[in-house]
């Protein structure tokens, strides 16, 4: 049964919302990372919700995970054109976001 929504932003906060989701996406954003380099960006997620939220992600068809066969296992992550669609929403926050730590005097750290 398909999900019946009332609202646009409704449907889009379902599909991105979340603490996490939005971050993941913006480090996409940038480019294909490794699982390693996407857990050093956000080091207050703990493992096994930055893999929940990839697989969501991934299931959500706006992340595609590249497993490179190597041995010790490498994974890549990057955004799908589904997922590229939203990098002006993305940036759109992340705009809002400087401009609200700058107002306010609250530092992000590198």
């Amino acid at each position: 049964m398909v999900k019946r929504y009332h609202c646009p932003v409704e449907l889009a906060v379902d599909i991105v919302g979340g603490k996490w989701r939005p971050v993941i996406l913006a480090h996409l954003k940038e480019g294909v990372h490794r699982y390693g380099e996407l857990r050093r960006r956000m080091p207050h997620v703990s493992e096994k919700m930055l893999v929940q939220r990839l697989r969501e992600l991934e299931a959500d068809g706006l992340v595609a995970r590249r497993d490179l066969g190597t041995n010790p296992p490498h994974v890549e992550y990057e955004l799908t054109a589904e997922g590229r669609s939203l990098a002006p929403v993305l940036q759109a926050l992340y705009d809002w976001g400087a401009a609200r730590a700058e107002r306010s005097g609250i530092s992000i750290a590198d």
